[in-house]
């Protein structure tokens, strides 16, 4: 898979380590910036990876930031992505079994750089179960965004 992956200045010195995790685990790299720890506005870096996911130019993405939550909210803003922080294993990946999550969200003041591998790890190699309840709340989900996204 092509993996998109961005950062505000905060989530700079994680997002290497994210990148070589997935470069380990086989997947191509995007790297949609920030390219230094200079101040730098988590939205931008956020929407770039959404849109790389919305044109098809990767399959997942991961951004980072100070929390998390900024670049989860900021992505969200897109059609078709559904992003949430994640800060256990768990989350990480069950959320791609039963809620198709293509966007994990990493909070690099919150989190280490071994357990950002495993979330990495967790993310990826996860798929969507297919389930047919799990099916049904992603229609439903789907449903919401198409009212919402005129």
């Amino acid at each position: 898979m092509k993996i998109a992956i961005g950062c505000d200045h905060a989530g700079f010195t994680l997002k290497n380590t994210v990148a070589e995790q997935v470069r380990r685990l086989g997947h191509e790299v995007l790297d949609c910036g920030t390219d230094s720890p200079e101040r730098a506005d988590y939205p931008d870096f956020a929407d770039k990876v959404a849109q790389a996911i919305a044109t098809n130019q990767a399959q997942r993405g991961i951004l980072i930031c100070g929390s998390g939550v900024g670049v989860c909210v900021a992505a969200n803003k897109t059609k078709g992505i559904r992003a949430c922080v994640c800060h256990d294993a768990y989350t990480a990946k069950q959320a791609v079994e039963h809620d198709a999550l293509n966007v994990l969200c990493l909070g690099a003041r919150i989190i280490g750089p071994a357990l950002a591998e495993e979330l990495v790890t967790q993310f990826l190699n996860a798929s969507f179960s297919n389930e047919a309840r799990h099916q049904r709340r992603l229609e439903k989900v789907e449903a919401i965004e198409n009212k919402n996204f005129k």
